[in-house]
């Protein structure tokens, strides 16, 4: 049996190796992105000093004492040429938290920072916080959004399970220290997937929501919402309008939700959201894509059918099989974007692309016609056109 000292050795050499791994993309994919070999952050990117005692008196076996389950559904920002992902890392006690991993080059190269982040609790105290959407607002601020998750109150006894998820919401300039805001008000019985946009709209805040009725059924919820608050201290969203809404045998026809803030365009914003269907396997999770008006964001004006990343491969595969999930996206000044996406609620991976083929991908992919008559003749239209092409 291996002592402390080599213990401790071997499973930091095996961490060392992991973090600086490079990463390459996998060519030949769909035109629209490119998928990496490797996954960007894992729960073995969690630095050992977080899991292990490094005292050998008490921990003369070099045990693991805090563990980590998974890390996953990363919110992403941008800052003096790093990239950074506030990453929801999942204990073994099955608690959340956020963590920052910092990269030079966006694809590899992450590495957790020494301590997670000690985010401030309301008076109300979380039991839960996960899915930290990022945002540098006009206003000068970086705003984490991200679900604060608490026991249902009136859940019948004996019932362990039920939650009110609601929108909570805290701002920092560094990353460093972040100031706790009040949660989002709405009429809502239950908000996640709350997403702040990136410009005021009439002069106020504007808000992404996901109203819902229950903490698993949507039930009367309608899709992605829109918002408007005139203070960010205490928010407070009087009327919610549905601006993408979910549809029968669609890739979201359970429920949707907007993933990170939207990227301005000369065309108009561009939307990266999540869509849920049921199977007989249970949830499939999939990635789409859709674009609004640039002078009035809540105007949908181009839908692209199907998703834009469904999970492939071992992506398959984690906690909770079958899903792709994303709350982070960067783009950069010369139009490179890096689409930060989670399998199965266990891993963090990054797809590239650029501001440029996205918004080909939007404008001229043709809508979900809704019915398979409709889809068949969408089909034959693109194939007598290449069959042509073909004979000339």
């Amino acid at each position: 049996m291996l002592n402390f000292e080599q213990r401790k050795q071997l499973l930091t050499e095996r961490y060392e190796a992991l973090v600086g791994r490079k990463n390459s993309p996998i060519e030949l994919g769909n035109g629209i992105f490119e998928r990496y070999e490797h996954p960007v952050l894992t729960a073995e990117h969690a630095p050992l000093h977080w899991k292990y005692d490094f005292n050998p008196e008490t921990n003369p076996y070099f045990m693991e004492r805090i563990g980590v389950n998974c890390v996953f559904n990363p919110g992403a920002i941008s800052l003096n040429g790093k990239f950074y992902l506030v990453a929801r890392v999942e204990g073994n006690d099955r608690k959340s938290f956020f963590a920052i991993a910092e990269s030079d080059s966006g694809v590899d190269g992450f590495r957790f920072w020494d301590h997670p982040i000690l985010l401030p609790e309301t008076s109300d105290p979380d039991v839960n916080v996960y899915d930290m959407r990022l945002v540098q607002h006009e206003d000068g601020w970086i705003y984490g959004l991200f679900c604060t998750e608490r026991k249902d109150p009136v859940a019948p006894r004996g019932d362990l399970s039920s939650a009110v998820a609601q929108c909570g919401i805290a701002r920092t300039k560094d990353l460093k220290t972040w100031e706790r805001l009040a949660d989002l008000k709405t009429a809502s019985n239950q908000q996640r997937n709350v997403v702040l946009h990136p410009e005021f709209a009439d002069g106020k805040y504007a808000f992404y929501t996901r109203p819902q009725d229950g903490f698993i059924d949507t039930g009367s919820g309608g899709g992605i919402g829109w918002g408007l608050s005139d203070t960010i201290e205490n928010a407070v969203i009087e009327r919610e309008i549905i601006i993408d809404e979910r549809h029968y045998h669609t890739i979201k026809e359970v429920k949707n939700g907007q993933g990170p803030a939207p990227i301005k365009t000369d065309k108009g914003w561009l939307h990266i959201a999540h869509g849920v269907r049921n199977t007989a396997a249970g949830l499939r999770y999939v990635i789409y894509a859709f674009l609004s008006e640039l002078n009035d964001p809540s105007k949908v004006t181009h839908r692209p059918g199907g998703h834009l990343i469904a999970p492939e491969g071992v992506e398959r595969v984690g906690d909770v099989s079958n899903v792709t999930f994303c709350n982070g996206v960067i783009a950069q000044d010369n139009g490179d974007v890096y689409i930060y996406y989670a399998s199965s609620d266990t891993r963090c991976h990054v797809a590239a692309t650029t501001v440029e083929r996205l918004l080909d991908y939007v404008i001229n992919t043709p809508e979900d016609p809704l019915r398979s008559y409709a889809c068949v003749e969408q089909r034959t239209q693109l194939i007598d056109r290449n069959l042509q092409l073909a004979s000339k």
